[in-house]
């Protein structure tokens, strides 16, 4: 195992992709908790398809994809909110409205730019080869801005997730810190998508904390194993990926899974006989 894994960090994609991996998946994990807890999980598969087609402009462009795309999903997230809280359109709605016509969009891009070609596998399902040391920089930067942020307003998010009546009638702007976790989350999707890809990069999301709620029932508790179970999926996935030549994302996104049902299993146990 030492000598795999001597080998691997010996080239420069992989240190780039473990870098970027475990700040994305951390700050994945932990947004994921409040979006799961306030039914609002989709939000990164939805943000993730208007990233699709901010890279496929950035491509057509020739613009650098992180700074095309963070301001474009950024604004997706804001807009998403509004259109949830102000207009008849309401959640599930919404989102299908706007992943599904950004997909649409960027489809007809790359279409028509590029041609469809193999650029698009990247895009739907990520390459850790897509990673260059520009992107890291940004990445870290961006990351390191997330996790503090969420940081700083833990307790507010905190209140916000579990009882936003109360927060607005005690006068906290629940608005504004619901906006907060849908702009980091936008942020956190953008970051993970060149390495999980569009399709897949939700899941980091999602699953950390559901099987972390299978076992835990406190949201302190809750976060933290979210956190080290979407790190051990990562490493554990990307360590796989190299080994048997899979497919980066889809073996992460399959640790994911067998975690959560050996979570779910777990939990149903201890439900079963009281313990």
């Amino acid at each position: 195992m030492h000598s795999v894994l001597w080998e691997m960090f010996s080239y420069d994609f992989i240190q780039r992709a473990f870098v970027v991996g475990v700040l994305v998946a951390l700050c994945a994990s932990l947004l994921g908790v409040s979006l799961v807890l306030k039914r609002y999980s989709m939000i990164g598969d939805g943000l993730s398809h208007v990233g699709f087609g901010s890279l496929a402009l950035a491509t057509a462009l020739g613009a650098a994809p992180l700074a095309l795309s963070v301001p474009i999903v950024l604004a997706a997230a804001f807009l998403l909110l509004r259109i949830s809280s102000a207009s008849r359109i309401k959640g599930d709605a919404a989102l299908a409205l706007i992943s599904t016509g950004s997909l649409a969009g960027g489809v007809m891009i790359i279409s028509v730019t590029t041609g469809m070609n193999t650029d698009v596998c990247g895009y739907m399902f990520g390459s850790i080869l897509a990673m260059s040391k520009a992107d890291v920089y940004v990445s870290v930067a961006l990351s390191l801005i997330v996790l503090l942020l969420f940081v700083l307003f833990h307790t507010r998010i905190f209140g916000v997730t579990f009882d936003e009546d109360f927060c607005r009638a005690s006068g906290r702007r629940a608005g504004l810190y619901n906006a907060l976790i849908a702009a980091l989350t936008a942020v956190t999707i953008v970051l993970g998508m060149r390495m999980m890809g569009a399709l897949l990069i939700s899941s980091l999301i999602i699953f950390p904390a559901l099987s972390a709620m299978r076992l835990c029932g406190k949201f302190g508790s809750v976060t933290l194993t979210a956190a080290i179970l979407s790190l051990g999926a990562f490493f554990a996935g990307l360590v796989f990926s190299f080994v048997f030549a899979t497919p980066t994302g889809a073996s992460i996104v399959m640790f994911h899974v067998f975690t959560f049902l050996v979570f779910h299993g777990i939990g149903a146990l201890k439900r079963r006989f009281g313990s």
